[in-house]
């Protein structure tokens, strides 16, 4: 039984049709035997609309009523981009009756018939995809539809990517899609749809899709006016012309034609530029204009004449061709020549005013300098954010003061003036739809990455276009792009078009920072060796995933349950096969990194999973060790259970330090804040006290890691610094008085501070860490690199600062450039997501955020005593985790006894002498002893201060 004979006979048979019953196949219907969509019509609202609303009609052809429980429609591009979530129906077609879906009015035409719901899309003049399906979860559709399970009827229009059997004709403002009036179904939308005048009828009438007594045409428009293109277009971002048919000519510069593709042409008058402040070009919509082109055998290059309507759409001024299309365009002789527009500067192009002078027009920007900013849509609508100059765009506040409303104001002018989008020349979807997964993604290959920050090279002219690309690609937060348009779409990596610089190849290992000792911090994008699959089947939670374009789970979504007090679960790795990417990634990435410390941050806390909270790191550092082919890393442990919140407390994601032996050693256990509101809604600082190796615990230093509360979520406080600006402010504040504690019981004042702090360079709560005297050093040593990009815009969320008495040892600042200029395409967590092949284990794209490195050149090791060696006054040697100096010749005296020939030497962090029992002072040094300064009187050892006529006098 076929699906729609099944829905009927379910009807019939007052059986509930629900989402899971019937999921099998649709198949045709001449008879006209099932539910059917009978007509289509999107121009709703639009300049010469018949009518003000978008409207889906269906129809019922049977004898019996037939429910629409579990049933939805579902409106998608033409190109496949999606339009809503499907919108679920709910009611009962009467018997030979229709039921009308109405969208949301304009106010450009007549009010519909009553509709019987109201759905939530906003459709293409032409029409689009739309499905009628079982249940609300999106179908996925290629080509032909009529063997897709749980598609009950299926229209695509001219140009769709999905239809039945062929698809249909092009609706318009006057015309829709009309099924005929016995409702039959032959599969094949251009056999069973035809355009008329739309014909929307409700529950309330019978009949097919077409009546036999359709309403009145709209009444006859005025004759075309003739007219340049540039009269056309006119001085304003608006054509005067718009809703009102015009005839004009020109030399075709582009067409795009097919699947997927822009819909139409665009025509321009030849010869140079004679009106400077209106555009000689404009773009000519509509699948049966471009295949009248080829009917003709028209390119660009050749002359036509057309008549057609002028509308505006997000933006764009076009010009749909009158029907019949072949009446009503004409090649002619040849007019001539198009002239590129030569850009000699961006200041030609740099406002909207200006660019609307050209839009449609053919540039030639080949002698001008260009770089990449925004590559996150490449793998998506195979956009490309770019800024005009040597540098990409720069988030405000990693410049300015978000206090500064001027200098902000000024960084984000500069912003909107050089930013401009590079597309494909298509509207092709290469994320969700199947038919985009399958075909090889523009411009982005493993040899050409096309990194944010690598200069662009322009080899031919393109098209000035303006647009909404129906995906989530933008330019500096901007929705509707002015955009550079390749005359044809481009296939492979576009290299005739444009070429990218290649920054990996200075990027294969950090640059040198110097010193004997590097720190690091890295955050490792939610490495978690407890996969969604592990949480699932072994710890009884729950997860839904993202999954590649064969449908295998690749990363996690949201999980929840399981053993978590706090009901959190795995945001990493789907699949053990997932995390083998991700660990290759981030093994080789820290295995290069040539640090002796890391700090990690969203790293696994595995004690939510039931497991011990050092779990997710050791098992990192035996990956590592693994790679290096010997025991090269180890970790800090936690604290004590005790010395940390509690678990539901505590977050999914934690921070944490590894390290090389062979180059430093641990100084005290670690320690976690703890109590403090500041950090209910982050991650609590944590602090480690370092040496480097063979050295005396009076050598130590002190590395806090940190990643504070994100943008994401909370409060926005208006500062333009993000949601949570005052939890991070907060935060900080807190991380001063908790760095200053575990300083003095390390005793030591060389303090660094590392990690993600979700704030950019010149945020409040980076001001906070440097008005208290903390120095930061990407910025003071390496001009602020970038770690992070996001909006199309760089700035650094990650630092490392230094307090004065630390500061002095810091030898140099890298930001390893692997990750935030990178592509999400070559992330694990896109893996086969596209059938071109991007992923290999590289440390390029581990992360989205960039490691960076600090060079520290640490005090000189003092050697370790050695019983046999002669010592002589003077000389100093290290013992038990401390430093001594020999009092007179001695061999084989171990240091420790008061009265030895060893001294003790202690120094607090402001240079007071520590007393010490062995250590010889004389009148008039001082010492600290239990927190209290004290003036020797005469010559003293092994003598406590504070005695009774003893040789101390409390300062």
């Amino acid at each position: 039984m076929s699906l729609r004979r099944g829905l009927a006979a379910a009807a019939c048979s007052a059986l509930a049709v629900t989402g899971a019953q019937f999921l099998i196949p649709a198949t045709a219907s001449p008879a006209g035997e099932a539910l059917v969509i009978s007509e289509v019509y999107g121009a709703g609202g639009n300049s010469g609309a018949v009518y003000n609303a978008d409207f889906v009609e269906l129809y019922n052809p049977t004898a019996a009523p037939l429910s629409l429980s579990g049933l939805a429609l579902h409106y998608r591009s033409a190109a496949g981009s999606s339009g809503g979530a499907p919108f679920a129906l709910s009611g009962t077609v009467p018997a030979h009756g229709h039921w009308l879906v109405s969208m949301t009015p304009g106010t450009t035409g007549a009010a519909l018939p009553t509709a019987d719901q109201t759905g939530p899309f906003s459709m293409a003049a032409a029409g689009g995809q739309v499905a009628l399906q079982q249940g609300t979860t999106v179908i996925a559709t290629s080509s032909d539809t009529s063997a897709t399970a749980g598609i009950v009827d299926f229209v695509g229009a001219s140009g769709a990517a999905s239809f039945e059997g062929a698809p249909a004709g092009a609706a318009s403002a006057t015309k829709s899609l009309q099924r005929s009036a016995t409702g039959a179904d032959t599969d094949n939308n251009a056999v069973d749809f035809t355009l008329a005048a739309p014909t929307p009828e409700n529950s309330g009438t019978t009949g097919g899709g077409t009546p036999t007594d359709p309403p009145t045409e709209p009444p006859t428009e005025p004759a075309p006016t003739t007219v340049t293109i540039a009269q056309l277009e006119g001085t304003t971002d608006t054509s005067p012309y718009v809703g009102k048919a015009v005839t004009t000519s020109g030399v075709i510069t582009a067409v795009y034609s097919g699947t997927a593709s822009l819909s139409g042409f665009y025509l321009q008058t030849p010869g140079a530029d004679t009106t400077p402040d209106s555009s000689d070009a404009v773009f000519v919509y509509g699948s049966q204009a471009v295949a009248q082109l080829a009917t003709l055998g028209l390119k660009a290059g050749d002359s036509v004449q057309l008549t057609g309507k002028v509308s505006e759409y997000n933006g764009l001024t076009e010009l749909s061709v009158n029907t019949p299309v072949a009446d009503n365009i004409t090649a002619l002789p040849s007019l001539g020549t198009v002239t590129p527009l030569a850009l000699t500067s961006w200041d030609q192009l740099d406002t909207d005013a200006e660019k609307e002078a050209h839009e449609g027009e053919l540039i030639d920007p080949t002698a001008l300098e260009f770089t990449v900013s925004d590559n996150y849509d490449v793998n998506v609508s195979a956009t490309l954010g770019l800024a005009s100059g040597d540098h990409a765009l720069v988030t405000p506040t990693e410049v300015a003061d978000a206090q500064d409303a001027a200098a902000v104001a000024a960084v984000t002018a500069d912003n909107k003036a050089r930013a401009i989008a590079l597309d494909d020349g298509s509207a092709a979807d290469f994320y969700t739809n199947t038919t985009g997964k399958n075909t090889p993604l523009p411009w982005l290959t493993k040899e050409n990455p096309v990194r944010v920050g690598s200069a662009v090279t322009f080899h031919q002219p393109v098209i000035l276009d303006i647009r909404k690309k129906e995906s989530s690609g933008v330019v500096a937060g901007d929705p509707t792009q002015w955009t550079l348009e390749p005359t044809t779409p481009v296939t492979g990596d576009g290299h005739e078009v444009a070429t990218f610089e290649d920054t990996r190849a200075q990027n294969l290992a950090p640059a040198a920072v110097g010193g004997d000792v590097r720190l690091a911090t890295f955050n490792v994008l939610n490495f978690f060796p407890t996969t969604g699959e592990e949480f699932v089947n072994d710890l009884g939670g729950s997860c839904t995933w993202y999954t590649d374009r064969e449908g295998n789970r690749i990363a996690d979504n949201t999980c929840t349950g399981g053993p978590s007090p706090a009901g959190l679960g795995p945001r990493g790795a789907a699949t053990a096969e997932s995390l083998a990417r991700q660990q290759a990634k981030i093994v080789n990435a820290i295995n290069t990194l040539g640090a002796s410390v890391v700090s990690l941050e969203e790293l696994e806390n595995s004690v939510h999973f039931g497991k011990d909270r050092d779990s997710a790191i050791s098992y990192l550092v035996d990956a590592l060790n693994t790679a290096a082919g010997s025991k090269v890393w180890a970790y800090a442990p936690s604290p004590a259970a005790a010395d940390l919140p509690p678990v539901a407390d505590q977050d999914v994601i934690r921070t944490g330090f590894i390290y090389k032996p062979a180059d430093v050693a641990l100084v005290g256990t670690s320690h976690v804040l703890t109590g403090s509101d500041a950090f209910a809604s982050a991650r609590e600082p944590l602090a480690q006290g370092f040496k480097r190796a063979g050295a005396a615990d009076s050598d130590a230093f002190l590395v806090v890691v940190n990643h504070f509360k994100s943008k994401g979520s909370g409060v926005d406080d208006g500062t333009g610094q993000g949601n949570s600006n005052p939890d991070r402010i907060a935060q900080a504040h807190a991380l001063l008085d908790f760095a200053s504690a575990q300083e003095t019981a390390l005793g030591t004042d060389k303090v660094f501070f590392t990690g993600d702090f979700n704030a950019y360079s010149a945020e409040d709560p980076i001001q906070v860490i440097e008005d208290a005297g903390y120095t930061e050093l990407n910025g003071t040593f390496n001009h602020g690199e970038s770690t992070y990009s996001f909006d199309g815009m760089d700035g650094s969320l990650d630092h490392v600062f230094a307090s004065p008495a630390a500061l002095a040892w810091v030898t140099g600042v890298d930001v390893w450039e692997i990750n935030a200029q990178e592509s999400v395409a070559f992330e694990y967590s896109r893996y086969n997501y596209s059938v071109s092949d991007l992923f290999d284990e590289s440390p390029f794209r581990a992360s989205d955020h960039d490691p960076e490195i600090v060079g520290l050149d640490l005090p000189e090791l003092i050697p370790a005593w050695t019983a046999t060696k002669v010592y002589n006054t003077g000389d100093t040697v290290s013992y038990a985790g401390s430093t001594w100096r020999a009092q007179w010749w001695t061999q084989n005296q171990k240091p420790g006894d008061p009265n030895g020939p060893w001294e003790e030497i202690r120094t607090a962090p402001d240079g007071t002498a520590i007393w010490t029992p062995s250590r010889v002072f004389d009148a008039g040094d001082v010492v600290l002893y239990n927190g209290v300064k004290y003036t020797a009187q005469w010559w003293t050892r092994n003598q406590v201060p504070g005695t009774k006529s003893g040789p101390w006098k409390k300062n």
